[in-house]
């Protein structure tokens, strides 16, 4: 299979194209990226791009599957305008080319509790997100819904503090389905979930992620 990323620099990305280029029924990744990673790999296909271009680089956008790892907070994005431009329409406008390019399957790295109907402005956005790629109707797409996500060598606070409470509500029994899940494992099931669901439509809950 061909893979396409978008959001390869992120921490989950980062660890997804490192199964793919590792898994030998994937015989190429292509990368869209801003700037170059530096990675090289007989496998691997860097396209720089101007993701306020997709249009630019719509020639690179075939293959068997694309991923989208893509997402940033509201504190990195600096406004919500800026937040929605990046955990929305690129994906949403990625996700068109895809379909127009005949790429049968996609697979959508998206949150706990999305929905259009969400208060939450970051939970509503990845529900309109899920939504208008479903308007497109992939052969297959394959919706992750994660909880709290455990960085390799995070320096975020908040997010270390969270973890280390989930983990002890864990260890006593309590909140086992909000288990923290390891950026690398939740990469694991990422790059699975295209062998397994081939037709269709299939939304893979956080309690649900450790069982594929």
């Amino acid at each position: 299979m061909k893979a396409l990323i978008i959001g390869a620099t992120g921490a989950t990305g980062k660890d997804l194209v490192h199964i793919l280029l590792q898994d030998n029924d994937y015989t190429a990744v292509v990368i869209f990226v801003r700037r170059s990673t530096g990675m090289v790999h007989p496998k691997l296909q860097e396209i720089i791009t101007d993701f306020d271009k997709l249009e630019t680089v719509a020639d690179h956008i075939t293959g068997d599957v694309w991923f989208s790892c893509l997402g940033t907070t509201l504190k990195a994005a600096g406004s919500k305008e800026k937040q929605r431009a990046i955990d929305y329409d690129i994906p949403a406008n990625f996700a068109a080319i895809a379909k127009r390019n005949g790429v049968p399957t996609a697979v959508l790295l998206s949150a706990y509790g999305a929905s259009v109907k969400s208060n939450i402005f970051y939970s509503k956005i990845k529900g309109e997100l899920e939504e208008t790629i479903d308007h497109l109707a992939f052969k297959s797409y394959i919706i992750f819904r994660p909880g709290l996500l455990v960085r390799k060598d995070t320096d975020r606070v908040g997010e270390k503090l969270s973890a280390s409470v989930l983990h002890f509500l864990n260890r006593i029994g309590i909140a086992k389905r909000f288990r923290p899940l390891p950026t690398a494992i939740l990469a694991e099931k990422l790059a699975k979930a295209p062998k397994v669901f081939t037709e269709g439509k299939q939304v893979i809950e956080l309690e649900k992620i450790f069982e594929l």
